[in-house]
């Protein structure tokens, strides 16, 4: 598995792999192949293109060859897909007498990252933790060997240096709570949607007993979502997309609990461990296996954290995760108008109060369970192909074909 800096990226919305994965790819293209071109070409194919002027897409790619004093044409190609992966944009340089001098292709495979065409072997060179431990049920046997608790065991793989970078993880994702919080007006798009994470989290301060709590914990997820649909400053956990599970829960366990920066921290951890297993043996990737590799995962991701903070121990952790995916099975994904909106935000808060559910469950058990996390994993990854090509980030089935709300 590579390291969590992988998983957590620190960027700009809307969506990791429509907006962050092609501008990284354009800035790799302009920097390590074309830099001298006079006349550039970028051609987007499949969900990278179906749902790419909804993301930013171009807006993304345009952005970073500007940077460079570039321009760039771009195609649309949403009928035709490469083979290695949905979300695929080829760019071709050209001299000044328009004779092509490199083209490369890239593939933007979730959460940001990018695999370059003829080097996906080498993706697996930037691995840092045991190859040995490769999934779940090895390392909670290692762990339990060894009598340490998860977060040590990414400490131990990754080197005591993670924890600076996790601590700009948590000051940024705290950064678009407040943010998001304060913020109100109509978010950019043709949906027209209203902020309401400002209006619910007023609302949840009038509230008592359990109606109170849930709707103070998604007020802070719809903060963080509504700041990636606007092109805030937002980190993926796993995802742009998802971006919001995360953040929400372990802010609301910061306030409701007085939980402390170190048990954050440590929570980071042990969630990304969760989302890099799922990264590595499954996918995060929407346009790959619909929106359970991107809510369900961070679902996952959220109930494990918060199920260490609230003192559970490393199998009641791996129940709660289980949980968080499994509820999530077959979750598609589609998109109104390719926004990251609807139904994107409402299930970044409902997965928030869902992880808080899956951890009060997982610690009332001793942690025994008959399904593991990596089996459902597993599942998803057959469930995410059996998924027509319409509900997996195209913006051509489900929600997406409602029409009289946007027009």
């Amino acid at each position: 598995m590579e390291s969590l800096k992988e998983l957590y990226r620190i960027g700009v919305g809307p969506s990791s792999s429509h907006t962050m994965g092609p501008r990284a790819a354009s800035a790799d293209f302009l920097k390590n192949h074309c830099p001298d071109g006079i006349q550039y070409f970028a051609y987007l194919y499949g969900s990278l293109a179906a749902t790419g002027k909804g993301h930013l897409t171009d807006v993304a790619i345009r952005d970073s060859f500007a940077e460079q004093n570039k321009a760039v044409s771009i195609f649309w190609k949403p009928n035709e897909f490469k083979t290695y992966h949905p979300n695929a944009v080829t760019f071709i340089g050209f001299d000044a007498s328009d004779k092509p001098i490199a083209e490369q292709t890239y593939y933007s495979v979730g959460g940001g990252k990018i695999v370059e065409e003829g080097k996906q072997n080498e993706a697996q060179k930037n691995n840092i933790y045991p190859p040995e431990l490769n999934n779940l049920s090895k390392i909670l046997k290692y762990c339990n060997s060894e009598g340490i608790p998860l977060w040590e065991f990414v400490i131990r793989s990754e080197g005591p240096e993670i924890m600076d970078y996790i601590k700009l993880v948590w000051k940024d994702m705290e950064a678009a709570v407040e943010r998001g919080i304060d913020a109100e007006g109509v978010l950019p798009g043709g949906l027209k949607m209203p902020r309401k994470a400002a209006s619910y989290y007023e609302k949840s301060q009038q509230f008592r007993g359990v109606e109170g709590k849930n709707a103070e914990a998604l007020s802070y997820a719809l903060a963080v979502s509504e700041e990636n649909a606007s092109g805030g400053v937002i980190v993926t956990a796993p995802t742009c997309g998802s971006c919001g599970v995360l953040p929400g829960v372990l802010y609301f366990l910061k306030k409701r609990n007085s939980c402390n920066e170190t048990k954050i921290y440590r929570a980071l951890l042990t969630a990304g461990l969760i989302g890099n297993i799922v990264k590595q043996n499954g996918s995060i990737s929407g346009a790959e296996v619909g929106c359970q590799g991107e809510i369900g995962v961070a679902c996952a991701m959220a109930s494990g954290a918060a199920t260490q903070i609230m003192g559970g121990s490393i199998y009641q952790i791996e129940y709660a995760a289980e949980m968080g995916l499994e509820h999530h099975l077959g979750l598609t994904c589609d998109p109104m108008l390719g926004l990251v909106q609807i139904p994107c935000i409402e299930r970044n808060a409902m997965a928030t109060m869902r992880s808080l559910d899956h951890c009060t469950y997982a610690l009332l058990s001793d942690g025994r369970h008959k399904v593991s996390f990596d089996n459902v994993v597993e599942v998803m990854m057959e469930t995410g192909h059996d998924i027509p090509p319409l509900y997996r980030e195209t913006s051509l089935g489900g929600l997406a074909k409602i029409k009289e709300t946007v027009e």
